[in-house]
Formats: structure tokens, sequence, C-alpha cells
């Protein structure tokens, strides 16, 4: 039997993403990609594929994963030859310090990635899930974990310290980072700027980070030891004085779930509006919250930039990537207007047209527009790590 098809999966907090690709010498060739959105209606699974979009109507309960999948297979099956498939590989957002690398999955790396869930509660414990109902469902077929903190793993020590006792960075309490495998595929698409080139990424969706790659590697990001750190997210806090957590925990008697909540689903751009966590919406609105909302994310964005520019001691680009990035140049724009002094100059027709280059000719900081792939970072890395013999 030809095994020769990879599914890779791309775990949100409330989407499934899925990718098909065939398995070829020169790499993985992407075949088709879908999506499970658990706030459809009506729930469905969508994939797109040779510029049509087929939808499998799907009437399990959303809460329940194993029966959910088993009916979306059910009609994938009828899509592709699912019996050609060679691995299976899964985009695992936190690592620790275990895994700098894709791994193939075992028991072992199971539980490892299980002790690591309180990390990223937003989306490991749906990686883990999707992972244990593949096994039963596929039990013969390889599966891979790549992971969104390994890109980090070239971070210099001094990047990835807290001003804490030392031991407790000895017992892991340190700086990882996170949308490793979105900055790992912006990386591959640089050359045009040079060896040397020192590049300030922005992946900013629904979660975001900023990350300073110098001649091709992480040098340092803005998230830290969890998904919760740096700018301000839809519904996470970003960076936080961590008196507050005393404070909500101490004076205000709350509970260790109930501020783990308002930091994760509760704050962001839902906490500054009061109202709505989509940007797109909150740009939309007369209101003065959604307007104030907008306002300190973009302000948090150009504050990082200039910080990671520091780390790397200069700056040539920067690259917006991920949903907002790609597609809200208002939100490019405001950002670029505030890093004006470091020598960004934004094109306007350019940044509305969305072509790759937004900065004018002129313009010391290149200001770029590079759509990201973390699908084809996992397919790469599972058929490098779950095809070997």
């Amino acid at each position: 039997m030809t095994r020769d098809l990879i599914l890779t999966f791309n775990a949100g907090s409330s989407t499934i993403k899925l990718g098909f690709y065939a398995l070829e010498i020169a790499g993985p060739r992407p075949l088709a990609s879908g999506v499970i959105d658990f706030r459809d209606e009506p729930f469905a699974i969508r994939l797109k594929r040779d510029g049509e979009t087929l939808t499998g109507p799907i009437t399990a309960d959303p809460g329940d994963l194993t029966a959910v999948l088993n009916q979306a297979f059910a009609w994938l099956a009828e899509q592709f030859d699912l019996s050609r498939l060679a691995v299976i590989g899964h985009r695992v957002v936190h690592g620790g310090d275990v895994f700098k690398g894709p791994a193939r999955i075992t028991d072992q790396v199971i539980a490892q990635i299980d002790a690591l869930a309180r990390l990223a509660p937003l989306h490991q414990p749906q990686s883990l899930a999707l992972i244990r109902v593949m096994r039963a469902l596929y039990p013969d077929v390889p599966q891979t974990a790549s992971f969104d903190t390994a890109f980090h793993a070239t971070n210099p020590p001094l990047m990835r310290r807290f001003a804490i006792p030392r031991a407790l960075y000895d017992r892991g309490i340190k700086r990882y980072g996170f949308h490793g495998l979105s900055y790992h595929y912006i990386a591959g698409q640089l050359g045009d700027l040079g060896p040397e080139a020192k590049v300030v990424a922005a992946h900013l969706g629904s979660g975001a980070s900023l990350c300073a790659i110098h001649a091709g590697i992480s040098i340092d990001s803005s998230m830290g030891f969890s998904t919760l750190d740096g700018i301000p997210m839809a519904t996470r806090s970003g960076a936080l004085d961590p008196g507050v957590i005393l404070h909500l925990m101490g004076e205000m008697g709350q509970s260790l779930k109930q501020v783990e909540s308002m930091l994760y689903r509760e704050s962001g751009l839902l906490g500054v509006s009061g109202f709505e966590a989509d940007s797109r919406e909150l740009m939309a609105s007369p209101r003065p919250e959604a307007a104030e909302a907008i306002d300190l994310f973009c302000l948090r964005i150009a504050g990082e930039v200039a910080r990671l520019a520091a780390s790397m001691g200069g700056i040539d680009a920067i690259v917006f990537t991920a949903g907002i990035g790609e597609h809200q140049p208002d939100i490019r724009a405001r950002v670029a207007a505030r890093l004006a002094w470091v020598g960004a100059d934004l094109d306007p027709k350019a940044n509305a047209a969305g072509l790759r280059r937004i900065s004018k000719a002129t313009s010391r900081v290149k200001l770029l527009v590079i759509p990201t792939d973390e699908e084809s970072i996992i397919a790469r890395e599972a058929a490098s790590e779950g095809t070997e013999t």
C-alpha cells in the first residue's frame, strides 16, 4: 500500500485547521486546507480544494470531540483515500525546554506535553485531545508534534531571564516565546533582505506576539513564560504588573481560577472595550471604548517593536503577518505612524492594496506584509520526523 498523504492539525481555542499534503521527494505539496470552527452555525467541516469550497455537515455535539472527528473523517474519507496517510502532524503550543524541534509522538511525549498544559490552557488541551482521538482513529499512522516554542530555543540566556532568583530559572521559570511555527515560516521568506537582516515580525491575530529575527534566527520575543505575555490580544491581557495579580488574589480575594479566567478570556481588546474582542468590529464602532482598545493595541505593538530592535541592536524591516497583520491596513498604518521616529515611512497606496512591501522607497525601515503558513512547517516537520525508517 502506498502511503503518500500528510495530514496536519493546527488547533486553536475554538477552531481546528487541517491541511492535506502530498508526500514528495521535493517536499510536501499542498493539496487542500480545511477548518472545523466550533462557533459555526450550522456546524460543519469546510474544505478548500482546487479552488472549490466543499462543506461536510456535522450533526455531532460540538462538545464531543471524538464524535465530531469521527463524523468529519467519515466525510473526509469521501474526498481522500485516507488509507494512504503516511503521517499526521500536530501544532503544539508549549514545548518548554524539553522539545527544541519536532518530535514523534509516543506515550512519553504525550505525558511531557500534558505536563506543560497549564502554561497554555487555551490551546494545549485541545492539541492533546486531538492527538489522542487520532491515535484511536488511525493507530497505525505515526504522529508528530511541532512546537511553537522550538523556534525560540536560539534565544540567548540573557533574553530568556526574568529578574527573579536564579534557582527558579534553573527550574524552568523563563521566557519561551510562542508562534514559532509562524516565525519559522516568515524567517524563510526574508532572503531578499540579506543574510544579516534585523527584522521584527509581528504575528497579529486573536493571539498576538512579536519576534526579533536576526540572520534568520529568533533572538527575542514579546511572549514569555506563558501565552499571556507581551502585547494585548483579543481576550488576553498581555504584559501586566505582577502587583495586580497580588492585589486581586490578596486585597480583592479572588481565586486562582477567577484570575486565570480574567487574564485569558476577559481581558485584551475585550476587556478594554468592554464589549468586543474582534479588532474589525472595534475599528467599525463609533464607541470611544472601542477606539481606546485599538489605540492601546497599536501603542503596545509599536513599543514592542522598539524593544525588540534594542535586543538586536538595530532594525532593517518590520513584517506584519497573521489575520490582523495581513488583512487590516488601518492597524498597520497606526502602528507605522507610531514608528516614524525609527525611520518607518508607510506608502498608503501600497498598504491599502496589501502589497508585500508597504513602505516608501525612501523608508529607512522596510515595512512588509507576508502571509504566514504554519501548516507548511508542520507538514515539513511531519515528513522529516514521522516518515523516518
